[in-house]
């Protein structure tokens, strides 16, 4: 029961972390977006809602995808992903305590924490052992069924998205460029940690049982 509070937990934690490292980056979304990012802006900019609402409906379109195309990489973790990220991005939106962009040296930090912020949420996520995000999993069908590699497949979908969401008015600049290549290795580094961590609660829980 414990290893189920504590996954549950790092997932829950790790979505609304994410969902305020999406929004700090938006607020700074002059020096550019992550191509997903970019894509819910810029369909928020052309044809209303919120950005959190258009994130919803582009992660569940991508798990109808994903469904047909191998549906082993579908779980409740896809759709809490899907369904939670959003709206905490909106919350923190809502909630408007977080700063406008200056224009100043200022905004680069805001979007450097927005960046490790996010890329530490995904490595606590996902050490919650709940499942992929919508589109992670997305990303790793199409490296199945095309017998790409998942970094390949990962670079050929978030270009074709870039593309869709620039020509649909998105902010995209030269931040936009490094976002995977800074976020990518806080990843990994944390999820390293966070499994580590999980493993250590779990092992104590069954020593305290033994």
């Amino acid at each position: 029961m414990r290893d189920r509070v504590i996954s549950y937990t790092f997932f829950f934690l790790g979505l609304i972390l994410f969902g305020f490292g999406n929004a700090m980056a938006v607020k700074v979304k002059c020096l550019g977006l992550h191509p997903w990012e970019v894509l819910n802006v810029a369909l928020f900019q052309k044809f209303g809602l919120t950005i959190g609402t258009w994130s919803i409906f582009l992660g569940l379109l991508l798990v109808c995808v994903t469904w047909f195309v191998k549906c082993e990489y579908i779980n409740i973790g896809t759709f809490g992903n899907a369904l939670l990220v959003g709206p905490f991005m909106d919350l923190f939106l809502w909630l408007d305590f977080l700063p406008d962009a200056s224009h100043t040296y200022i905004d680069y930090l805001l979007l450097a924490c927005a960046i490790v912020i996010a890329g530490i949420a995904g490595g606590l996520y996902v050490a919650g052992g709940i499942g992929a995000g919508p589109r992670d999993g997305f990303m790793l069908a199409i490296s199945d069924r095309t017998k790409l590699s998942i970094s390949r497949a990962r670079i050929v979908v978030e270009l074709v998205v870039l593309v869709i969401g620039y020509f649909l008015g998105g902010p995209v600049f030269v931040a936009t460029f490094f976002f995977s290549l800074i976020q990518s290795p806080i990843f990994q580094v944390m999820l390293k940690f966070f499994r580590r961590l999980r493993s250590s609660l779990t092992q104590e829980q069954a020593e305290v049982k033994v």
